[in-house]
């Protein structure tokens, strides 16, 4: 019997590499998260995790500048951001500003991208195609679009990736517009292009989306994208060694 071409390549490739630990986080801080991701991204170089790890988690309200951001895509006062309590954070990332907030699901998945066997512009299209189908389960028709990373509903922008590289370990990731609120997107040149409407997939349900059923559909394509099984798992599990990290 002939095999296809992936059947011959997931037959080569180690059970481990087919097999992603999985954990959810609740709303975090950004800098927490941040951290976490640097703390992963050693752990896999150094081999102390073997696995790929992804991260599904929530942010509180922040701002956060890619490598290509600056502040004069920022349009009010930073006295304005103090009095709303929200910070703007420069990180390593590609891409602009951008902005992160309850209701707004966060997937940083951390892996070898040559041992998973992806190149990264095949990276970014699975993870833009995770938001497409998770989009379309809700009736959404989302679209990529190769000049400006991410998925579209029309002209609006419902979900942004924004990825890092650090001794061939991709971390940072996407960000799915659920059910965020999107007045802080007016405060800023999204991703610094004029004239873009960002979206959420309750704007265009015009109703209710539940954040914990988004979650399980993203889970679910994320499986079937990356051809992969997550395994649930807990943060204490992983035991990290801090004393590694490159921060």
């Amino acid at each position: 019997m002939l095999l296809c071409q992936n059947q011959i390549q997931n037959a080569q490739e180690p059970v481990s590499d087919r097999k992603w630990l999985c954990v959810e986080l609740p709303v975090i801080d950004y800098k927490e998260a941040w951290h976490l991701q640097s703390n992963l991204v050693a752990a896999k170089y150094h081999k102390t995790i073997q696995k790929n790890v992804v991260l599904l988690l929530e942010h509180p309200p922040v701002f956060t500048l890619g490598r290509r951001g600056g502040l004069n895509n920022l349009r009010v006062s930073e006295n304005f951001l103090e009095k709303a309590v929200i910070p703007v954070i420069q990180v390593e990332r590609g891409g602009n500003i951008t902005f992160h907030g309850p209701g707004q699901l966060i997937v940083y998945p951390i892996i070898h991208l040559q041992t998973a066997k992806l190149s990264v512009v095949h990276y970014v299209e699975n993870l833009e195609e995770v938001m497409i189908r998770t989009a379309a389960d809700w009736g959404i028709t989302a679209i990529r679009n190769s000049l400006n990373r991410g998925v579209w509903v029309g002209n609006k922008k419902l979900g942004s990736i924004g990825i890092a590289i650090r001794r061939g370990i991709c971390f940072h990731g996407m960000a799915l517009n659920v059910n965020t609120s999107l007045e802080p997107f007016q405060w800023i040149t999204p991703c610094g292009l004029e004239n873009t409407e960002i979206t959420s997939m309750e704007i265009e349900r015009s109703g209710n989306v539940s954040m914990k059923q988004v979650r399980e559909r993203v889970k679910h394509h994320l499986e079937a994208v990356f051809d992969i099984t997550l395994i649930m798992t807990r943060l204490e599990k992983l035991k990290i060694d801090e004393s590694k990290s490159d921060t």
